[in-house]
């Protein structure tokens, strides 16, 4: 059987990368080639930007509700592929089959909310200062977008970038993680089957480093939306800072769950396990930290770690399968060496803390569930993304200490708090210095209608999804219009002012 080809589309077609060099898409879970994909060049690069900036004044132009249009087709063609997606994603970077039609629902749901945008975009209209005047605004595109999207979301991340960009008039060129091609690949046929128009989205493949380096600082680029690591992030706003360009960055966590006394410390638990586990910990919203109160501590550790051991490793196709592996070689031994680091500064490893090489799990990249105990909050484990199944449990005297910990990370992406007391409830919700605050649930599960991001070294300030997602993809245009016939002058003294009024 042929090798799957992945190829890049540039201004409206599917074509190899101009050196003709390619690499390979490799199963997590079992080490298996799945496909062969282009390695791009600056050039092809180059020919991407060139092809969005010449689509742009006509879509720009396109009716805004006819591009909501083609995103609600795109929409139907998504959901009536998700499970064959789904699969395919499972594949690709290996989380559990569950969680990739998850992924995917995202990407419907983004999908559907930003189409309806095209009939909404609301601008301002106001009351003018000076008599038969008119004073309104409205949004306009920002240019040619560059979307970076990493590998753990590659079809929902995508779309929070992407839909809302098309729906605003932008054109864009996709640059997704070397991990996740494929997906990248069908999200950009489906919009192409719902009837985009050629030039107005171009997918480049290949890795990070001079590709991305010689896309964000490309002059014909105006905006740069980037999800990855914090110092990844601040590469990019570097260079983007130097060119006046708009950046916009959702970058790490070191997200926790705080569980006090009065908590259901079995609910709690479920929303750790969840947290923490899921995806195999490789969320920005994972729960590293779980951060207990005294009176319930032991007795949450006990059945953590009980629970921990009971979960089961293996490919994500696997109905059995609880954990997945992560997605790459060099990211199973970034986590593991997270493992020598904690016990050294004193944390003890209560649950996993080993590589799976028994059976098929050696042919993959598989880490056990890890639970650490005897956790201090300025540790290494307690303060850097881990991006794995570790989390580190750290006991505190009560909610002001509890808060004193979340809060003492450069990060503030998402944390929550299970408690009975609706007064802790609230001083948790107005004190946490995070973007997404929850209470009795996991730190996971953001909505799209709502809007995502974080504070501090989590990321710059932009949000993604809900309306707040408009703001970053348009520029705002001010409007007046006299038409009194005269030379009005506004915010002159009040009694030449008053010479004016009716």
């Amino acid at each position: 059987m042929p090798t799957l080809q992945l190829r890049n589309y540039i201004d409206g077609r599917w074509v190899d990368s101009s050196t003709g060099e390619t690499f390979d898409n490799i199963d997590p879970a079992t080490g298996e080639l799945i496909a062969s994909v282009a390695k791009s060049s600056t050039a092809d690069v180059d020919r991407a930007i060139e092809a969005a900036r010449r689509a742009l004044d006509g879509w720009r132009l396109f009716p805004a509700p006819k591009r909501g249009e083609i995103l609600y087709r795109a929409g139907e063609i998504m959901l009536r592929r998700k499970d064959d997606l789904a699969r395919e994603m499972t594949r690709e970077m290996g989380k559990v089959l569950p969680e990739a039609r998850g992924d995917v629902q995202e990407g419907i749901d983004m999908t559907y909310y930003m189409a309806g945008e095209g009939r909404r975009q609301f601008g301002d209209v106001v009351p003018a200062e000076l008599p038969n005047k008119w004073a309104m605004s409205m949004r306009g595109p920002v240019g040619v977008v560059a979307a970076i999207t990493p590998w753990n979301f590659p079809f929902a991340i995508p779309t929070w970038k992407i839909m809302p960009a098309l729906v605003l008039g932008n054109a864009v060129v996709f640059k997704p993680a070397s991990y996740t091609p494929m997906l990248a690949v069908r999200l950009v046929e489906i919009l192409e089957e719902a009837g985009l128009p050629k030039g107005v989205l171009n997918l480049i493949l290949g890795p990070g480093g001079e590709l991305g380096d010689h896309l964000i600082s490309h002059p014909a680029v105006d905006l740069i939306s980037f999800t990855g690591s914090s110092d990844t992030g601040s590469h990019i706003s570097e260079i983007g800072g130097r060119l006046l360009k708009r950046v916009s960055c959702e970058l790490g966590g070191k997200n926790a769950i705080v569980v006090l006394e009065d908590a259901d410390v079995d609910l709690s638990l479920d929303g750790i396990v969840w947290s923490a586990f899921g995806t195999s910990g490789q969320r920005c919203t994972a729960a590293s930290r779980v951060i207990a109160q005294t009176g319930v501590a032991q007795g949450l550790i006990d059945k953590l770690v009980g629970r921990a051991k009971k979960l089961r490793l293996g490919s994500g196709l696997e109905p059995s399968t609880d954990v997945g592996p992560v997605v790459s070689a060099s990211q199973l031994e970034r986590v593991h060496a997270f493992i020598p680091v904690a016990e050294k500064e004193g944390a003890t490893v209560a649950a996993g803390g080993h590589v799976g090489t028994e059976g098929a799990l050696a042919k993959g990249f598989f880490h056990e569930p890890t639970v650490l105990i005897d956790v201090k909050p300025n540790m290494r484990v307690a303060q850097e993304e881990i991006f794995g199944p570790v989390t580190a449990v750290i006991e505190v005297s009560g909610i002001d200490e509890a808060i004193k910990v979340l809060n003492s990370t450069k990060y503030g992406l998402s944390c929550s708090v299970y408690t009975r007391n609706v007064n802790n409830a609230f001083r948790f919700m107005r004190d946490a210095e995070t973007g997404l605050v929850y209470i009795n649930a996991g730190t996971i599960g953001a909505e799209i209608q709502l809007p995502f991001g974080g504070t501090k070294s989590t990321g710059n300030g932009h949000r993604e999804a809900g309306r707040a997602a408009l703001d970053v993809y348009s520029e705002w245009k001010s409007i007046y219009v006299d038409y009194s016939g005269k030379l009005q002058r506004a915010q002159m003294d009040t009694t030449e002012t008053a010479k004016t009024a009716p």
